[in-house]
């Protein structure tokens, strides 16, 4: 019997040649700088340099470049790990999806999954591929597809992946993905990625809150407002290391909140990320009679500023809206960068929407071996019970950005 068109093109090896690596240095550094060199720093060599010891007896990182005749023409970043089923609820789930206490202890527990993500589980955005400037990324996805297979292949010793997801695309890259196709690979539509756009005219902070309409505005002066006191201070963290324990404690009050609780980050996790990026990389700080009491880090990716992990004190935050706080401080920044955009991440829509950002629709591709189990992976993407942002318009007509 003749094979479909599908299954010639997926039963046989592409025409690209592979360099696959179980740490980052062990690639050709110029090849892996020259593709990465447009893409985000989340791909760059020094924050994976970084980041590559985390979690180390849990993910399991391969780093590969993709070659054609020789030449350089994709990088890829793959992280591999098991998921059970009791990393991905928290009670607030449970009660969304009304599972009783005891069925969850029990039988999420049992539930265990091997995902090959191409891409980074500590981020969002497109930090899993780039490829060569000026190459046709559609006619490099089926390099890629080949590139995960063998490495899922090579891999086999230390278990049998259940699912490949390759995250988070954006308009238009996911479109170009759509050669994964043949292979087997399912476009997902997750929750959006929220994106302030910075006004043209805005140099400081105030001209933000200037652009604002007055309900908006009079909302943002009464969550600034409390802060402007001598006991509380909001400025730059200079030497996050000496603070890393409190920094750590406020980090871990927040992840444990979280729906989904993947791996959380170490103690040096942020200072090795601060040292690695250098001035892309800034902490902010939130004192109350000079005792942290929240915190956020904001990366500096090209024109992009990242709203990357925030801490703070709960209690605290009951009466005083620390985490508000937090993220006009991460617009603070982006303002101070010169960028021209905010990426906040797919949580906290309702919050982030009052803000002025939009969202920005994010796509991932999964493969999986067995039957899909839509639970494992709309959580793993924190994709149950998706919420659409609420549809709001804060700024002055005459002033909107974007």
């Amino acid at each position: 019997m003749p094979l479909k068109k599908n299954q010639r093109i997926t039963a046989r090896p592409s025409e690209f040649q592979f360099a696959i690596a179980d740490r980052i240095e062990f690639l050709n550094a110029a090849d892996w700088d020259s593709l990465t060199a447009n893409a985000s720093v989340l791909l760059s060599r020094r924050y994976l340099s970084a980041l590559q010891f985390e979690a180390t007896e849990q993910i399991l990182r391969r780093f590969a470049i993709i070659y054609e005749f020789g030449r350089p023409v994709a990088a890829v970043a793959t992280q591999t790990f098991e998921v059970s089923g009791d990393k991905l609820t928290s009670d607030s789930t449970d009660r969304k999806l009304k599972l009783p206490e005891g069925l969850r202890r029990k039988s999420l527990a049992m539930l265990k999954r091997r995902v090959m993500m191409c891409g980074n589980v500590h981020s969002w955005g497109p930090h899993g591929v780039a490829f060569a400037e000026g190459e046709d990324a559609a006619r490099l996805w089926p390099g890629v597809a080949d590139c995960l297979y063998r490495i899922r292949r090579a891999d086999r010793l230390t278990g049998q992946t259940d699912y490949v997801i390759v995250k988070d695309l954006f308009e238009p890259d996911h479109q170009h993905a759509e050669a994964l196709a043949p292979f087997r690979y399912r476009q997902l539509k997750t929750e959006p990625n929220m994106v302030l756009t910075i006004g043209d005219n805005w140099t400081t902070f105030d001209h933000y809150t200037a652009s604002l309409t007055s309900r908006y505005r009079a909302a943002a002066k009464k969550v600034l407002k409390p802060f402007n006191t001598e006991e509380i201070t909001v400025e730059v963290i200079s030497d996050i290391e000496t603070e890393s324990a409190r920094i750590h404690e406020l980090y871990k009050a927040v992840s444990k909140r979280a729906d989904v609780r993947m791996f959380a980050l170490q103690e040096s996790t942020l200072p090795r990320i601060s040292t690695a990026l250098a001035d892309d990389f800034v902490t902010i700080g939130i004192r109350q009679n000079q005792t942290l009491i929240g915190f956020v880090t904001v990366i500096k990716d090209g024109k992009t500023a990242i709203g990357y992990y925030l801490g703070l004190d709960y209690k605290i935050n009951e009466t005083l809206p620390l985490y508000h706080r937090l993220l006009f401080a991460v617009i603070e920044q982006a303002i101070v960068w010169n960028c021209q955009r905010v990426s906040f991440g797919r949580t906290a829509l309702d919050a982030k929407s009052r803000l002025g950002c939009r969202p920005e629709a994010t796509y991932v591709w999964v493969r999986h071996r067995i039957p899909l189990l839509k639970f494992v992976v709309q959580q793993l993407l924190k994709t149950v019970t998706h919420a659409e942002p609420p549809d709001r318009s804060p700024f002055k007509e005459a002033e909107q950005s974007g």
